[in-house]
C-alpha cells in the first residue's frame, strides 16, 4: 500500500511539473500525422502483419512504458526513434495509438 501511495505521489508530481512547464496535452490528431512514417511497416486498421506487427488494439496487449521503450530502442528490424522523435511527438503518437 505504501509503495502505491508513493508511486501515485510521484505520478502527481511529474504531472504537475509537466503542466507547469507549459507542455501541451498529447494530441491524437498530431500523433496520427507522426504515425504516417510508421504506417509503412505497421497496420492500425487491420490485424494483418506488414513488416512489423499490427498495432491495432496495442494497449490491450502492452503498457505505455513498454510501447515508449520500443519506440525509443527499436529492435527486430525497427530503428530506434529516441533521437529522431521529440518527446512531444512521442506523446502525441502514443495518444493516437491509444485510440486504435
Amino acid at each position: 500500500m505504501r509503495l502505491t501511495r508513493m508511486a501515485g505521489a510521484g505520478l502527481a508530481l511529474a504531472l504537475t511539473a509537466w503542466m507547469a512547464a507549459g507542455a501541451a496535452a498529447p494530441d491524437p490528431a498530431k500523433g496520427k500525422k507522426v504515425f504516417e512514417q510508421c504506417a509503412v511497416c505497421h497496420n492500425v486498421d487491420s490485424p494483418a502483419k506488414k513488416m512489423g506487427p499490427s498495432l491495432q488494439k496495442l494497449f490491450k496487449r502492452q503498457t505505455e512504458e513498454k510501447v515508449r521503450g520500443q519506440i525509443d530502442r527499436g529492435g527486430n528490424g525497427m530503428p530506434g526513434y529516441k533521437d529522431i522523435l521529440s518527446a512531444e511527438e512521442k506523446n502525441n503518437l502514443i495518444a493516437y495509438l491509444k485510440t486504435i
